[in-house]
């Protein structure tokens, strides 16, 4: 349908205006009165860094586990174990927090025997970003990027991961070492993150990221002992590289 002369100029006017603002401010968007820094997770600096990383642990408790419905229990409980030692392996401080435990049921004992003696923090709270103990651990570690995994997505994930977000965080979620009470809940969840300027990734790709380069062997070997244990067919296959590289060649075939 064709746009009046005088439509057309508001419009053209319109798009003057937003590229001029956007010019004057690249970096900030005006939202309900006040500038809202945006931040693309683009180029190296975005990528995460063990040094720069603090994971937190919410809910992984039987009550919660009792209703995932997006995913296998068991690979809930797998993924949290394999992100709780790759986070050990490379010397990221993890905070791990439950909701009424005495109701929920104690945090999976595969994730607490990753750090024998650590204080779980208990809450009231559902969403964590409210309770000022983890928050106030969180910045005692003076890291920005903030990683969460937690049962469930659409509640226990999303509320903290989007309240740190609005207040200048980096927030990664590790949807694997999640869940949610439907796939169709744990899709929107992750969907509504990631518009409020999340950024998503698995266990894996977070271990990864962290080891970046297999020249730096200071964790190599604990890396390797995570994916043996937890990475299913990267693990055997892993552990069928050094079985072939131990076995002598036959002299002769045949």
């Amino acid at each position: 349908m064709a746009l009046s002369h005088r439509r057309r100029e508001r419009l053209i006017a319109g798009g003057q205006s937003l590229q001029a603002d956007v010019s004057r401010k690249p970096d900030a968007v005006r939202s309900a009165g006040k500038d809202v820094a945006m931040t693309f997770r683009n180029g190296l600096g975005s990528l995460l860094r063990p040094e720069d990383s603090v994971l937190v642990l919410i809910d992984h408790q039987p009550y919660q586990l009792a209703n995932v419905n997006s995913h296998e229990p068991q690979m809930v409980v797998n993924n949290t174990t394999a992100l709780a030692k790759a986070a050990k392996a490379f010397g990221v401080p993890t905070i791990l927090t439950s909701v009424i435990a005495d109701r929920g049921g104690l945090i999976f004992p595969q994730i607490t025997d990753v750090f024998p003696g650590q204080e779980v923090i208990d809450r009231t709270f559902i969403n964590t970003w409210e309770d000022r103990k983890v928050v106030d651990a969180v910045k005692a570690t003076g890291r920005k990027q903030l990683i969460i995994a937690g049962l469930w997505t659409e509640i226990c994930v999303a509320m903290p991961a989007i309240q740190a977000l609005g207040e200048g965080w980096d927030v990664t979620v590790v949807t694997d070492a999640s869940g949610g009470v439907s796939v169709e809940a744990h899709e929107v969840a992750i969907r509504r993150m990631i518009a409020a300027g999340a950024n998503m990734m698995t266990w894996l790709a977070v271990a990864a990221e962290w080891q970046r380069d297999w020249a730096r062997t200071e964790h190599a070997a604990e890396l390797s002992e995570v994916l043996v244990q937890h990475a299913a067919g990267s693990g055997i296959a892993f552990l069928w590289e050094q079985q072939l590289l131990n076995t002598p060649v036959p002299g002769t075939a045949g």
